[in-house]
């Protein structure tokens, strides 16, 4: 079936219509949370708007009209109120970024749909596997921060977060038949953990992927050019990829034309591109090309540590151990052991139960489930 858009829910859009919602969530065991984001449209990516869904409730919280969101702090603290969200990863980097939110108690059923072995694991594709229910996503990519906001948006942000409490009960059901709940309830506790990305002054190519790949003149160039466009985006209030794409800057730093005639023959950018700034762009290649050897950036890379044959022997036992666990589960192999965890109880080796406490990536749920096999087959494999 198609979803509807015959939804009651409330726009929140001052203080005083927050405080009565939080009067309500307050009486609630379980919501629903949902964020939308301006991240295609501006320079600085904020939240839009936040949806919530109760049994009793379906809001959408204007967090542009209302200012200050600290009431809502303590509900999304409180452990006795569940909050579910479907790939919370982004979302709880999002409200502590903006609002300093921190999430007690979460629920991402995302994480739980991959713990459940399903193929896709976007909202869409769970949904429709789950109750047959067909998502309109038209409107995903568009300006969350315009204002106002057209209906069409509004009933679009609220049909997604009504759905999300009903799946969390079936996927917990089917989890807690697996034996799998806690597994995942320790993962979402983790998860609600995670911090954004904090602001530093490393280099910018050392985020732009492919700069390895360059060599000393042309990882200058690069970031002259990467300094360039930020500050172009910045100033027009855009994200980085509305004034040239990565491929376009690592082709100019590749390349290093010297002159207009030089550049258009690059390919790497558009005639409206280079008319708007290409003057500038040979501006600020020519002073990265003048910089002295003793000036220009090295690239940080990391000596791969010998692994000693017996090590490697473990490892390739423990994926093998763990290819079949998985298997066996009907999931994704890392989520049982991920390529680095396997590495890194390789090298302690680890041959008593005990032993795996020390292990600092080990979840306990890990430890329980499989420590004994884990123990196992080091044992065997040295042997």
């Amino acid at each position: 079936m198609n979803a509807t858009s015959d939804i009651n829910y409330k726009m929140i859009g001052s203080h005083h219509e927050l405080e009565n919602l939080v009067g309500i969530i307050e009486t609630e065991k379980v919501v629903g949370v949902d964020l939308e984001a301006d991240s295609m449209y501006h320079f600085k990516e904020k939240v839009c708007l936040i949806q919530m869904a109760a049994p009793k409730i379906n809001v959408l919280i204007d967090p542009l009209a209302v200012k200050d969101l600290s009431l809502l702090k303590p509900i999304f603290k409180r452990r006795d109120i569940c909050k579910i969200f479907h790939g919370a990863d982004y979302d709880v980097r999002s409200l502590y970024r903006d609002f300093r939110i921190t999430i007690d108690n979460l629920f991402d059923t995302e994480l739980a749909s991959r713990f459940l072995g399903f193929p896709e694991t976007g909202l869409e594709a769970v949904l429709k596997k789950k109750f047959d229910v067909t998502l309109d996503k038209k409107f995903q990519r568009k300006d969350w921060s315009r204002r106002p906001l057209p209906p069409g948006m509004i009933a679009y942000a609220a049909e997604d977060v009504r759905y999300l409490l009903p799946l969390a009960e079936s996927l917990k059901a089917e989890l807690d038949e697996k034996n799998r709940l806690g597994w995942v309830y320790e993962e979402c506790e983790h998860l609600s953990k995670v911090r954004p990305t904090s602001v530093n002054d490393q280099p910018l190519y050392l985020n732009f992927k492919g700069a390895g790949k360059l060599d000393s003149r042309s990882l200058a160039v690069l970031e002259a050019l990467l300094g360039f466009r930020r500050e172009i985006a910045r100033r027009k209030d855009k994200p980085l990829f509305k004034i040239f794409g990565n491929r376009s800057l690592f082709d100019l730093a590749a390349k290093k034309p010297l002159n207009l005639k030089q550049l258009e023959k690059t390919g790497a950018l558009s005639a409206r591109q280079i008319q708007m700034y290409g003057g500038k762009l040979l501006t600020v290649m020519q002073a990265a090309m003048k910089l002295s050897e003793d000036e220009l950036p090295v690239y940080p890379r990391k000596k791969a540590r010998r692994v000693s044959l017996a090590v490697a022997g473990r490892v390739k036992a423990l994926k093998s151990w763990r290819d079949k666990q998985a298997q066996r589960l009907a999931v994704d192999p890392a989520l049982i052991c991920s390529k680095a965890l396997i590495n890194t109880i390789a090298v302690q080796r680890p041959l008593k139960l005990s032993e795996l406490a020390s292990i600092k990536e080990m979840k306990n749920w890990q430890r329980k489930e499989f420590g004994r096999e884990i123990v196992r087959v080091l044992k065997g494999n040295d042997k």
